[in-house]
């Protein structure tokens, strides 16, 4: 961005009032400034028609729209695309999944981050920097395919509540009726179960994504630090106390590694864990990354264990791996010279 002016995307109501007063316009303007931001998306504030010249002039004094372009782009034989994104020095990942159904962009919330699972290639890079709400819009509005997305997944590079107040505030923005008006139906917030979600279960009525992927505490210590801080137990106690059964979802990714959590005793206790809990069981496939000792379970051992569970009353499913040739898929963002496709086992 240039200079030092502030970005004006990622500002919510309240702040374009602290904007139109600071450059001593009318409040009301501050609804015409997100209705230019959010509604028609415009990319300089000389296209804000309805405000004065002279006040677009004030404006610009101090303020920019606050859009960068992504640098850099690579298409999977599946039509998934990545998109790079330059920032703070670094760079984050960005990845548009398209569907029959809906088209989905996946965002992220850090450049890097601090969890350090040991199946994530971000959590390989460690953590530069946190995103702002001006960053997490940004990956959804300038890419080529913005106009035609109908969900979001903050599934991306990052930890989304070890940036909660952002996370936050880009929630707002995506559900207000001033900002883009969508409803948290079409939103999915993932996390490791950070520190930020009870917040986000208080005030956000977003769909929530738990990475489960073991129900044991040694066992999940071993390959998610943050166990440690966040115990699955205190999660899944947390979670019990909200209601899902309505428009709301609650979902628990697991992915499978061959010998370590995908046999019948383990299906045994998700299904003990999760009890009473509306939810469903994602399982997904892993995607090795180099220096990690942990392999992928065969697709026959999926099935099998999707089936197990949905004998003990659990909604389970496979998750279909999306861009896994352009390293887009789950686990593999920001891991650009990973080896190419990796094709399960039977």
């Amino acid at each position: 961005m240039a200079g030092t002016k502030l970005p004006l995307l990622g500002m919510t109501l309240a702040e374009l009032r602290q904007v139109a007063a600071q450059s001593k316009l009318p409040s009301y303007t501050a609804s015409q400034i997100a209705d230019w931001l959010y509604k028609k998306r415009v990319v300089s504030i000389d296209e804000m028609t309805n405000i004065s010249a002279a006040g677009r002039a004030s404006l610009q004094e101090q303020f920019e729209i606050g859009r960068t372009e992504p640098s850099s782009s690579r298409k999977s034989v599946d039509g998934t695309v990545k998109y790079t994104f330059p920032v703070s020095g670094s760079y984050i990942e960005t990845v548009y999944i398209p569907a029959s159904d809906r088209n989905t962009v996946c965002l992220s919330s850090q450049v890097g981050c601090k969890m350090s699972c040991l199946f994530c290639m971000t959590g390989k890079l460690g953590f530069t920097a946190n995103l702002t709400a001006n960053g997490m819009l940004n990956q959804l509005m300038s890419i080529p395919e913005a106009d035609g997305i109908t969900n979001a997944v903050f599934m991306g590079m990052g930890e989304p509540f070890d940036n909660t107040a952002e996370v936050m505030k880009t929630l707002d923005i995506l559900t207000s009726s001033y900002g883009f008006g969508w409803s948290p139906k079409r939103i999915t917030v993932s996390t490791v179960g950070a520190k930020g979600l009870k917040r986000f279960l208080d005030e956000s009525s977003c769909n929530l994504a738990i990475s489960l992927h073991s129900t044991h505490h040694d066992d999940r210590f071993s390959i998610m630090p943050c166990e440690k801080a966040f115990p699955i137990q205190q999660i899944i106690s947390l979670i019990g106390k909200y209601d899902f059964s309505h428009q709301r979802r609650v979902s628990f990714e697991y992915i499978l590694f061959r010998g370590f959590n995908d046999s019948p005793r383990h299906a045994s206790s998700i299904a003990l864990l999760l009890k009473g809990i509306h939810c469903r069981v994602n399982l997904i496939n892993y995607h090795p990354i180099p220096d990690t000792p942990l392999e992928p379970s065969s697709l026959e051992r999926m099935e099998s264990f999707r089936d197990m569970l949905g004998r003990q009353g659990i909604t389970c499913t496979i998750r279909t791996s999306r861009g896994e040739d352009i390293q887009a898929a789950c686990g593999m963002l920001g891991g650009n010279n990973l080896p190419t496709k990796h094709t399960l086992k039977p």
